[in-house]
């Protein structure tokens, strides 16, 4: 027993002295986690797709960063309310976004009249002088004549850039071609184009060799809103095409906007205005290096989007709505409908975007999760 005793006494020390020996060796040559441990976070090393040193910026520097799209407000008649849009850029602009974007997107923008986008360019135009956010101008329509007369108006209002998607009635790949081409005669100033068309467009998307050889045609072209099904390949392709190509904006709603950050993309595009001090910050982050605190802003931005999962509807509106009211800018929670299979009725449908009590507690509980990230004060 004595000899047992004294073995385990012998084993004891023995692994005592060797758990000393592991530490004073890893004190001598710092393990992997141990270097991660130490360091700050923002030392982590970059993907292999990154680098350390700040990006050069091609192209011009206004049309860069979180261009979020606004979210197109109404009247309980059905109208568009333009104060509330006013109201609405003068919010994002209070956030310290780069910039912002009106009218686009799936915001059921098909369903606007042609006399209200021009009305709304205007007052955007009206409520943003004097300002520094930059506005972008949806020019786009069901052919490049209507194109062109929204392009035209826009360039009246001298926006820092527009914004165009593939005409309705584009086919092939061709129609795209000679339809930017139609805008390059028209515009002076950037063109982002938003490689996906609006609910009416079965044609193709513009191929990446497509937007290269625009972009080598014109200085305004090279900025391009991607959101293809074969997405994140056609970024890679696209960022390598630099400097030709000057800038690439993430799309789909912002989930993926982290990630493809790594890839080469800088902004993002989609209707997530209500969220715009929060875009502004995690783009400032992740512009200065400081990457793990970017994705901790991200993953507040990802708790109010995934918001989707439990209240469902409209990813674009829907319970973003009620944030908007939150925030103070929106007096109701309206949108405009389509009718059967995506068709514009001859009068406008118009829906209020209901929330029992308890989801209603989920957006509070979430939103007040992600205050402290928010400019703090008041926009007004």
């Amino acid at each position: 027993m004595r000899q047992n005793e004294i073995s385990r006494r012998q084993l004891l020390g023995s692994l005592v002295a060797g758990a000393v020996g592991a530490v004073a060796s890893d004190l001598a040559t710092p393990s992997t986690d141990s270097v991660f441990a130490a360091e700050t976070p923002t030392s982590i090393p970059e993907s292999p797709t990154e680098s350390q040193a700040p990006r050069e910026i091609i192209g011009d520097p206004r049309v860069r960063g979180p261009f979020p799209i606004l979210s197109t407000p109404f009247l309980e008649s059905g109208a568009v309310d333009y104060d509330v849009l006013a109201d609405q850029a003068r919010f994002v602009d209070w956030c310290e976004s780069p910039g912002m974007i009106w009218p686009q997107a799936g915001d059921a923008v098909d369903l606007l009249t042609k006399e209200e986008k021009m009305t709304g360019m205007e007052a955007l135009a009206d409520a943003l002088k004097g300002r520094k956010s930059a506005l972008c101008l949806g020019v786009q329509g069901k052919d490049t004549a209507e194109a062109l007369e929204f392009a035209r108006h826009a360039e009246k209002l001298e926006p820092a850039a527009i914004i165009s998607r593939p005409p309705d009635d584009g086919k092939t790949e061709d129609d795209l071609r000679e339809y930017w081409r139609a805008l390059m005669k028209v515009v002076n100033r950037p063109v982002i184009i938003q490689t996906s068309g609006g609910t009416k467009y079965k044609g193709p998307g513009p191929s990446v060799e497509l937007l290269i050889e625009l972009a080598k045609e014109s200085p305004y072209f090279g900025y391009v809103k991607e959101e293809t099904s074969s997405v994140e390949a056609r970024m890679r392709k696209l960022v390598a095409a630099k400097p030709t190509i000057k800038r690439v904006f993430s799309a789909w709603g912002g989930f993926a906007w982290l990630h493809q950050c790594r890839i080469g993309t800088e902004g993002l595009i989609t209707e997530r205005a209500a969220y715009a001090d929060l875009l502004a910050k995690y783009w400032r982050l992740y512009d200065a290096g400081e990457r793990v605190a970017a994705a901790d802003v991200f993953s507040k931005l990802l708790l109010m989007l995934n918001l989707k999962e439990t209240i469902g509807g409209n990813q674009l509106r829907s319970f973003h709505l009620y944030v908007w009211q939150m925030r103070g800018v929106f007096k109701n929670r309206l949108s405009r409908e389509y009718g059967p299979n995506n068709s514009v009725p001859e009068k406008p449908i118009i829906r209020d975007v209901k929330l029992t009590q308890e989801q209603i507690d989920e957006i509070k509980t979430r939103f007040e999760a992600i205050k402290p990230h928010l400019k703090p004060g008041s926009w007004k």
